[in-house]
């Protein structure tokens, strides 16, 4: 007799690889197991509507109760699993309890990293990760005045742009040389840290933050590397995340930046797979290994781990797309284009509706738009077709995309 499949963390990953294993016809037991003492809900609000007070804690679930009753899908949601037996093929919880187990499902996310100064562990020290972390932010963002945000990431920016528009004063820092600058081109850089200037912000690139400052065991300010001091009564810190590969790697499964899986998200015992955030795969474009934070990855594998348990397996093969709302300005992003060689831009960044088109060997291998959905939505079609457009074809404004789409094969419906 079948013991079905337990699925190891309640995230976005997990929820949809619980939700499509239904929708695909599977019938055994499935169990989700989380830790957080929630129902499945939405991470990018965390740093948008739902940190401004714009989303409520019902319209930020994934589903509610009811969808996992009908669907007879187990939920154990504060006893986690705090090891995998593979050779009894089994999951421990914290209770002590087991769990038996025919498929595993390894979606673990990630962790913060944390920053390792003095005056770190501070009064007023705040990461932002799970809606609790949220909450206790909303909470502080009330009575402070001063906020200084380390990080120029997407949650840094994001979080900067809801601590703007609720009228505190924002001190940006960021270490590198542009923000974002891991993840997008230096036009998107640029646009971005001059926006966050207009809309009132400080933002200080190759800052080195020396220490925190605290009073009674508060923040009250910091101090950067090159002598010079903020006041603050709140730090923001965003500074990036690291895979959870804890349980994988103690159970012996093979882990790098992120638990190893092949193009099927097996990791290197065939019961496992593993993904969204904590999962390193190949991609499908390159064959280079990567790992992917974003709700379409998670998602997409999510879906596709489900097809393979329900007996239809496939390789994982989804074009990545991304996407940041900070203020008036929605970001959409298609494909991997940070390394890429040359870009073109189509309209322009003044009017604040504009795109960067990459290319890598005059291949198209993303696009970067800024309130320009339609650009976003054309790279999307085309680079999950396989196909490219030229730089000239790009950088030519009466080039016409509707007539190039409708050459390409009829998008594939799930």
């Amino acid at each position: 007799m079948s013991v079905g499949t337990v699925i190891v963390g309640a995230g976005q990953a997990g929820f949809q690889a619980a939700a499509s294993l239904r929708e695909f016809g599977y019938q055994d037991p499935i169990t989700l197991v989380g830790d957080e003492g929630l129902l499945p809900y939405q991470r990018p609000p965390l740093s948008k509507a739902y940190l401004l007070g714009e989303l409520s804690d019902e319209r930020l679930l994934l589903r509610p109760p009811a969808f996992y009753e009908s669907r007879h899908i187990n939920l154990i949601l504060d006893d986690p699993v705090v090891a995998i037996d593979r050779a009894a093929a089994r999951v421990r919880l914290a209770s002590g309890a087991a769990l038996p187990f025919d498929h595993l499902v390894l979606a673990l996310g990630a962790r913060h990293r944390r920053l390792a100064i003095e005056g770190a562990t501070l009064d007023g020290v705040l990461y932002l990760r799970t809606r609790n972390d949220c909450d206790a932010i909303r909470a502080r963002l009330e009575a402070a005045q001063q906020v200084i945000v380390v990080g120029a990431g997407f949650i840094g920016l994001e979080i900067a742009a809801v601590a703007g528009k609720l009228g505190k004063r924002i001190h940006i820092l960021e270490a590198l040389p542009r923000v974002m600058s891991r993840a997008v081109t230096a036009p998107l850089s640029e646009f971005y840290a001059r926006v966050h200037r207009e809309w009132g912000a400080e933002l200080l690139l190759g800052a080195r933050l020396q220490r925190i400052d605290g009073v009674d065991g508060r923040v009250v300010g910091a101090r950067l590397a090159d002598g010079r001091r903020l006041a603050a009564d709140l730090v923001l810190v965003g500074v990036g995340i690291t895979p959870d590969v804890g349980l994988a790697a103690d159970a012996g499964l093979a882990v790098a930046d992120g638990i190893l899986v092949d193009r099927q998200l097996r990791t290197s015992d065939p019961r496992i797979s593993a993904i969204g955030d904590c999962a390193a795969f190949p991609d499908p474009a390159t064959g280079k290994i990567v790992r992917l934070e974003s709700v379409q990855n998670a998602t997409d594998q999510g879906r596709s781990v489900a097809r393979r348990i329900a007996g239809h397996p496939e390789d994982y093969a989804a074009v990545p797309w991304f996407w940041s709302d900070q203020r008036d300005l929605k970001l959409q992003m298609v494909g991997l284009t940070a390394n890429s060689e040359r870009t073109v831009l189509r309209g322009d960044p003044a009017t604040r509706s504009f795109s960067v088109f990459c290319f890598r060997n005059n291949k198209l291998v993303g696009i970067e738009s800024v309130n320009r959905a339609a650009d976003h939505m054309f790279g999307r079609r085309l680079l999950a077709a396989g196909e490219t457009i030229s730089p000239q074809e790009a950088a030519d404004g009466d080039f016409d995309f509707k007539a190039r789409l409708a050459r390409l094969p009829p998008p594939r419906r799930e």
